[in-house]
């Protein structure tokens, strides 16, 4: 064999350059060239101010004519708007006086009359109950030592403030959810229209949405619990929309040829069966309600979201951790009923018994409950006020252990800060400031194109070009290198924890909990203690980030590996893997579509809690919603909260794409 049948076996063994490989090298060729002859083309690196679109100011004058000058014909919008506050007034008064203030009643002038609220023990009663309904003797006892948890630790009154706004804001949340859903599942035009808010609705930082909250119905716990209904309301829709499309054809056709009208089969065939999936969309519901509650408490909504706040202002951390806690207690009790309503089966028709008694066992019994202990705490005072001299507290405890670690550790937290600042945040935060505007608008929809094709790349392309439009560009940089680190150093601990998790299976039972609990504590939960160790700034930030959005890294892993096909994995051992090359070849490339989507679900968690750090210091697009807000400036917290919505739009978009293709490669889609 010569020399040149040699050389051309060579070659042909070589494999050809991937088109892809060198067309993202021409473009970071492009970039470095921009920003080295930035002198011939400034305008391509840094955006020039007098081509900022004024959007922000055009909202703020659309926003005051619609209050002060759009004419319904009877009425002004701004006097609609205020009479529907005043219609959600009632509900939400009456619920507030069952639960927390009681009723004051006036007859003539001087005669009042006042109707105190439930007791406690009255209260825990009717929830054990409800507990044992929906789920048995073991739900009842875990939700009723929820409840027991907010009276012994002093955390009743604001929790039945809190509580009191949650029974009327999920009712009205599901409702809207559902109708809604109805309408996108009939109509296949409506749910074009549909889809798109939801993403955006669910992707725009809940700050920048209560400007206009504030403007149109005032300041207070109704506006307040308008923004929770609209924060929490989406995933109902969602929800409703997709258990609707789920129902099998067998059914509906069933209901069709017994003569239903399409009423009938709506409410008595397709709702009914959709039920599970709605019973999701309503856990759904009550846990973004709950998570709500310290934001809203910034436009007048009281209970514990206020208390959390107050402590946070205060840097009060024992005070914060505990009505924190308490949020994430109401949280597990309310999600847990829900789910065991979900899961019930579905009751047997039977002949229903006459009596109200027979027909309403439950019922019954809770108000039999109710007139008891109040009847009781007329007599023995502990039974409706649970005594002060009883309840405990874990506050002093908490303040001196953050006191005990900033005595010893203030020099080694002191020099991890430091090292990391100089040597990873300011670099990267550098990096991304001097970066080509214009190259980085041409790298996204570049990205888009590759894995999506021409319409992807102009859904991703425009989105980034709207930062830079608006004025918002470096903020949004700021955003992405704080969000960017602390995505990376979540996956970097969630997915090693993932992964162990899924091979252990008694180490998988304590990381659920642990990613349960992560997942209910409230966002400024997790500030509070940040703050008291590293005070205020971008690291700060970063550690909050970090901790809050973690869960999804450790959860996508540990299911996207349990959930490879076992043929998959006994194939490997009859290669004769071992248990190191079963992960690394088999389960991880198998599982990382999933663990990506995992990553995305970090990636949306961080810019919601980004949003939230603007408490301490940063100055990224979070600081411009706050600012906002704090000015009653709707155009500039609307703008901003776009771009924060767009940024988590790319991101979902373009992971989604990827990681849909890859399924698709391994036979998995």
């Amino acid at each position: 064999m010569d020399a040149a049948t040699v050389a051309d076996g060579v070659r042909g063994q070589r494999r050809p350059i991937p088109i892809w490989l060198v067309i993202w090298a021409v473009a970071l060729l492009l970039t470095a060239a921009l920003y080295l002859f930035q002198q011939l083309w400034p305008w391509a690196v840094t955006y020039p101010e007098a081509w900022t679109v004024p959007l922000r100011f055009w909202v703020s004058d659309f926003m005051k004519w619609l209050i002060n000058s759009f004419d319904l014909g009877l009425f002004t919008f701004k006097e609609f708007t205020r009479s529907i506050a005043w219609l959600l007034q009632w509900p939400l008064d009456f619920a507030g006086g069952l639960l927390a203030s009681g009723f004051k009643l006036a007859w003539g002038e001087e005669a009042e009359w006042f109707i105190p609220r439930l007791s406690w023990l009255a209260v825990t009663a009717v929830v054990i109950l409800i507990g044992y309904q929906s789920g048995g003797i073991r739900l009842a006892l875990l939700v009723g030592g929820c409840f027991l948890y907010l009276v012994i630790f002093g955390q009743w009154d604001s929790a039945m403030v809190t509580l009191s706004s949650i029974v009327i804001a999920v009712p009205i949340g599901v409702v809207l959810g559902v109708f809604i859903g109805i309408l996108g599942f009939r109509s296949r035009r409506a749910e074009r229209l549909i889809v798109p808010i939801l993403d955006l609705m669910q992707t725009v930082p809940v700050f920048a949405y209560l400007v206009p909250v504030l403007f149109l119905f005032g300041f207070g716990p109704v506006a307040a619990m308008v923004a929770t209904i609209i924060y929490a309301t989406p995933p109902m829709v969602r929800c409703a929309m997709l258990s609707l499309k789920q129902v099998p054809t067998e059914i509906v056709e069933f209901g069709q040829m017994v003569g239903c009208s399409r009423r009938q089969l709506l409410w008595k065939i397709q709702i009914p069966s959709a039920r599970p999936t709605l019973m999701v969309g309503v856990n759904q519901v009550i846990m973004l309600s709950l998570n709500m509650v310290i934001i809203a408490s910034m436009i007048g909504a009281g209970g514990l979201g206020f208390d959390v706040l107050s402590s946070l202002k205060r840097l009060r951390i024992g005070e914060g951790i505990e009505a924190g806690v308490a949020i994430t207690v109401l949280a597990i009790a309310l999600d847990r009923i829900s789910q065991g309503f979900a899961n019930r089966p579905p009751s047997e028709q039977r002949d229903r018994p006459d009596s109200f008694i027979a027909r309403y066992p439950y019922t019954t019994i809770a108000l039999g409950i109710v007139i008891i202990t109040s009847l009781a705490g007329t007599f023995i005072e502990g039974l409706h006020t649970f005594p002060e001299r009883l309840q405990v507290t874990t506050g002093t405890w908490w303040n001196d252990l953050v006191s005990w670690i900033n005595i010893n550790f203030f020099d080694e937290l002191e020099a991890i800060k430091t090292w990391l600042l100089l040597n990873v945040l300011i670099p990267v935060k550098r990096f991304l400031l001097v970066l080509p505007w214009l190259a980085v608008v041409g790298m996204v929809g570049l990205a888009g194109y590759q894995l999506g094709g021409w319409r992807l790349a102009l859904f991703t392309g425009s989105l980034a070009l709207f930062m830079a439009v608006t004025g918002n560009w470096e903020k949004s940089m700021i955003s992405v290198y704080l969000c960017g680190i602390s995505v990376i150093i979540a996956a970097l601990i969630g997915i090693p924890i993932g992964i162990y998790s899924a091979r252990h299976e008694r180490a998988h039972r304590v990381v659920q909990v642990v990613v349960d609990t992560l997942q209910t504590l409230p966002s400024f939960v997790y500030l509070i203690p940040v703050v008291m160790l590293f005070r205020v700034g971008d690291f700060s930030a970063m550690i909050a980030v970090v901790a809050y959005a973690l869960a999804p890294a450790i959860r996508y892993t540990d299911h996207g590996i349990r959930q490879i096909p076992p043929s998959l994995v006994e194939a490997g051992k009859a290669f004769g893997c071992s248990r190191r090359q079963m992960l690394w070849k088999v389960q991880l490339p198998i599982a990382l579509p999933e663990i990506m989507l995992g990553i995305n679900q970090v990636i949306m968690m961080a810019l919601a809690m980004l949003v939230i750090t603007a408490l301490v210091g940063t100055r990224d697009l979070g600081q411009e919603v706050y600012i906002a807000l704090t000015k009653a400036d709707t155009g500039r917290g609307i703008v901003a909260g776009l771009c924060v919505a767009f940024i988590a739009m790319i991101s979902d978009r373009l992971i989604s794409a990827w990681a849909q293709r890859k399924k698709k490669e391994f036979g998995l889609a």
